[in-house]
């Protein structure tokens, strides 16, 4: 079975328990999950919402990022899934879970996941502020 169990783009609600579905694995005593939310505050100034969009290639590069984590760490399951649209305060921007025989593994592995998501998949968040501002992040 492929370690690699979800690695999305969704412009719908996400699941934090279909993430921890997806990584269940009877040989892992260690699953760490990271949840993403929008949050009301950056940098000292109210959000009002904001807007994630993704270049084409966003999901081909999300594979293999976590194909890396799963080359580096010895995942038994790893997931991700990152949203897209339009996000409310509170709504789930990213989940992402590893699941790895020990849990030190499993933290560094996830980590090591949404760090990479980060840095690596093209995903850009268009910040909107109540002061009637906004701000592209994520964009070079």
């Amino acid at each position: 079975m492929d370690v690699i169990r979800l690695a999305e783009l969704r412009d719908t609600p996400l699941s934090v328990d279909e993430v921890l579905a997806a990584v269940a694995d009877p040989g892992a005593g260690g699953t760490a999950l990271f949840v993403g939310t929008v949050r009301d505050e950056d940098h000292r100034r109210a959000v009002a919402g904001l807007s994630y969009s993704a270049h084409p290639s966003a999901v081909e590069a999300l594979g293999t990022v976590l194909e890396k984590v799963a080359a580096e760490f010895p995942v038994r399951a790893i997931a991700a899934v990152h949203r897209i649209g339009d996000l409310e305060i509170g709504d789930l921007a990213v989940v992402v879970a590893a699941a790895c025989p020990h849990r030190a593994e499993a933290f560094a592995a996830c980590r090591m996941a949404i760090d990479d998501l980060k840095a690596q998949v093209p995903v850009w968040k268009h910040q909107l502020f109540t002061d009637g501002g906004d701000e592209w992040v994520g964009v070079e």
